[in-house]
């Protein structure tokens, strides 16, 4: 995958913020772990889980700069490469983020929670 073809998806990633994925597919009996089950090519943000445990937040990056997201605790992530687009395409965003005080495993995707979700 190329860098630009790697900075695209990782700013679409960003985009799509925390918006639910459609569920995947297991034909395992038992859950695997969230490591084993990520089907995320190399080079892109793993936003799966399993359980809350299996999310951190960490910065994706944008065309303002940092911006932290809910993804998979042992994901790589990129907000270098996705400056390095802005910076090629001369793109900018809308600046600011949500402020984050942690994540749960929603429809087996990261979530983030903000102040006002925190419901328990």
């Amino acid at each position: 995958m190329s860098l630009r073809a790697a900075g695209w998806i990782a700013w679409l990633a960003m985009l799509a913020g925390c918006s639910p994925s459609p569920p995947a597919a297991s034909t395992a009996a038992t859950p695997e772990p969230a490591a084993a089950v990520s089907a995320t090519p190399p080079g892109e943000v793993d936003y799966s889980c399993r359980v809350d445990a299996d999310c951190a937040v960490k910065d994706v990056g944008n065309c303002c700069g940092r911006y932290p997201a809910c993804v998979n605790r042992d994901s790589p992530t990129f907000p270098e490469r996705v400056a390095a687009e802005c910076a090629r395409t001369g793109m900018s965003g809308i600046c600011g983020y949500p402020e984050i005080s942690g994540c749960r495993c929603v429809e087996q995707r990261c979530a983030a929670v903000t102040g006002s979700d925190e419901t328990h």
